[in-house]
């Protein structure tokens, strides 16, 4: 990223400190809101990365940025004998946890507060790892694909999905004018945290995409970087192999 963008401009904290204060702001209301913002193609592209991972048949799969838990939760559809969603917002994770409970999956679907960039588990420990809408928020994006990378077993595959900006006309413009002033306006008539939504925005018009992406993956070790966009290029999933 050309810089580091964080959700509180006059703050003295961190990204990863403002990130969490952000997201727990927003906990209660995130699902929904995030239904309507997306007009509800988010789910149709979670079910995309689900296929995609439940093809090398894992039976350990991590979720870092988990949130509420829609992907840990999807991710049981693999039949994966153990799902772990990680994240550092208490508030997304006790919204998750009752969406856990609610579906009986607590001996599959184990959700714990962590940190991406300084993960609690062994090296070469899980098959798959998945981030959903999480990478842009990595403080220091090299450090958590590293990360990453170190916790994945050989031949184990990583699959994101994350923002993009589309490059044809009139996608395009119609993203940056949805992006810029309806997502944050959205945000701020349903959501208590006034400046989450437009943090949402800006970092995902400033994060890398496509080829860059693909890039920055393997420059940190990892092989076979590819990117699949969606509807349009307003999301890319990508997938690499250790």
């Amino acid at each position: 990223m050309s810089k580091t963008i964080k959700p509180y401009k006059n703050s003295t904290l961190g990204k990863k400190e403002q990130v969490a204060k952000m997201f727990d702001a927003i906990s209660e209301n995130y699902d929904r809101l995030n239904r309507v913002i997306s007009l509800g193609i988010d789910v149709k592209w979670r079910k995309k990365v689900v296929a995609l991972v439940g093809k090398t048949k894992p039976q350990k799969i991590l979720d870092i940025a988990t949130g509420t838990g829609d992907l840990a939760i999807t991710l049981a559809k693999t039949g994966a004998l153990e799902i772990i969603g990680l994240d550092i917002s208490e508030g997304m994770l006790a919204v998750g946890k009752q969406k856990v409970e609610a579906k009986n999956l607590e001996k599959t679907v184990t959700l714990i507060v962590g940190d991406s960039e300084k993960m609690p588990f062994k090296d070469n420990h899980f098959d798959a790892i998945t981030v959903s809408f999480g990478v842009r928020n990595f403080a220091h994006l090299d450090q958590g694909i590293k990360e990453i990378l170190r916790v994945l077993k050989p031949n184990g595959i990583l699959v994101i999905l994350e923002t993009s900006v589309p490059t044809k006309f009139p996608f395009k413009q119609g993203y940056y004018f949805y992006t810029k002033y309806v997502l944050p306006l959205v945000g701020k008539l349903f959501s208590k945290d006034k400046v989450a939504y437009s943090y949402l925005s800006e970092s995902a018009n400033a994060f890398p995409y496509g080829k860059a992406f693909n890039n920055i993956l393997e420059k940190n070790g990892f092989n076979n970087a590819t990117a699949l966009p969606q509807n349009f290029g307003v999301a890319t999933i990508y997938t690499a192999i250790k």
